[in-house]
């Protein structure tokens, strides 16, 4: 794929020049179509296989191929490169070699954050190295490894005794309690790869923009969606949603195309409705944020926006979270309609872990970030007391890797 976008480059670019717009175009429509079908039959020919038999009932068998890592995220690369070339914000890349490492650049290759070439293309050539900034990608890798090791992982074992549970047998609290690990799990996993990814860049000094912001801090699901996962929200608005006519068309056709959006967007996440049900969710949420409730929100008081947008969140990490429709709908009904609302079950989960759950909402709010600055001060002993930090963190997040069993990212595994 990198050599095939590199000639495709060069042959859009060459006609560009040339002024032939029109064969340009249909270069940039093959190119887009090749990127494409190539994540198609890797990642989603199994579904699509799948949901024709259901339809039709017919018994066609597919045998899956091993799914090359990171084809999602090197996929959506390569089209913002030859998409924003086409566009002429900048000239092809000539060397093979260097687009080589803007494609494969290791730190990003597998999870993320999705780079332009754009904000990546000068530091090929002329990037800074100090020790300072080494120093720096060291530190921001080791809070990335532990967020995963020990704040993901620790919530990932709740989630993994819970949802081993049938939802029938589950009380509304310990689904409940169970979702909401489900849901830091999720956060220090991803959050924490990205961390380790911009930690790495920076070691070889090459700067990523920030892919996390504290969503869990956000009054609005619209804010959610402009903290998380930033550099895939910012992808389908430049090269989807703004296309497609943004909101430039009137009402009608801007809700259209959110529901494209978010339904892409779901569908991106993984071959499965489930994933599809998650993104039309939260394309639904944005949609009634948009044009009815909007305003509501703007007068509620900060805490009741919080609440409501964690509500939002949480309920819609099931769909993502469960194996299929028949799955979600199972633990929402525990959730909300269990078979009591707490049993023995749900109080041992709740005293067994109040103190890590506590730990987590603290980690995952800007105020976790305040109370460490403010421990470690500004004074000459500072730099002493942050690299003792860092130091036990990193000793402590390489005891749970060699203490636990094989815990990959979660978006890996999408």
């Amino acid at each position: 794929m990198t050599v095939s976008d590199y000639i495709l480059g060069l042959d859009i670019a060459a006609k560009q020049s040339r002024h032939r717009d029109r064969e340009a175009r249909r270069g940039l429509i093959f190119a887009i179509a090749f990127n494409l079908a190539a994540l198609a039959a890797f990642k989603y020919a199994g579904f699509f296989l799948n949901t024709f038999n259901t339809v039709f009932h017919t018994g066609l068998v597919y045998h899956a191929p091993a799914l090359p890592v990171g084809i999602s995220f090197y996929t959506f690369r390569t089209l913002s490169y030859l998409i924003d070339l086409y566009r002429g914000k900048y000239p092809p890349q000539k060397s093979l070699l260097k687009f080589g490492v803007y494609v494969t650049m290791f730190p990003q290759l597998l999870a993320g954050p999705i780079v332009r070439y754009a904000d990546f293309a000068e530091q090929i050539d002329n990037r800074v190295e100090t020790i300072d900034l080494f120093g720096g990608g060291v530190s921001r890798f080791v809070v990335g490894m532990a967020k995963k090791v020990i704040l993901a992982d620790m919530a990932g074992q709740v989630w993994t005794r819970i949802s081993a549970t049938a939802p029938s047998e589950l009380s509304a609290l310990t689904a409940w309690i169970g979702i909401i690990a489900f849901t830091f799990q999720i956060y220090f996993d991803f959050s924490g790869y990205s961390d380790m990814a911009i930690g790495l860049g920076q070691m070889f000094g090459f700067r990523t923009a920030e892919n996390f912001d504290y969503p869990y801090a956000s009054a609005s699901v619209t804010e959610f969606w402009r903290r998380w996962h930033i550099s895939l929200g910012s992808w389908f608005r430049d090269y989807v949603y703004i296309p497609l006519g943004g909101n430039r068309e009137g009402t009608g056709k801007q809700i259209r195309n959110l529901l494209i959006v978010w339904a892409l967007t779901g569908f991106w996440h993984g071959a499965a409705w489930t994933f599809v049900a998650w993104g039309l969710y939260y394309g639904a949420v944005l949609i009634f944020e948009k044009f009815i409730f909007g305003g509501l929100l703007k007068i509620l008081p900060a805490f009741f926006k919080h609440a409501y947008t964690m509500f939002i969140v949480i309920v819609g990490w099931v769909f993502f979270a469960s194996s299929g429709i028949g799955a979600a709908g199972g633990y929402l009904k525990a959730m909300f309609a269990g078979y009591v609302p707490a049993d023995a079950a749900g109080i041992y989960y709740l005293r067994t872990y109040a103190v890590l759950l506590i730990l987590l909402i603290f980690a995952s709010l800007p105020v976790g970030r305040r109370f460490a600055r403010s421990v470690i001060g500004t004074s000459k002993r500072s730099l002493g007391i942050a690299a003792a930090g860092y130091a036990f963190l990193f000793v402590l997040s390489v005891a749970g890797i060699l203490a636990g069993s094989y815990s990959p990212f979660l978006y890996f595994q999408f």
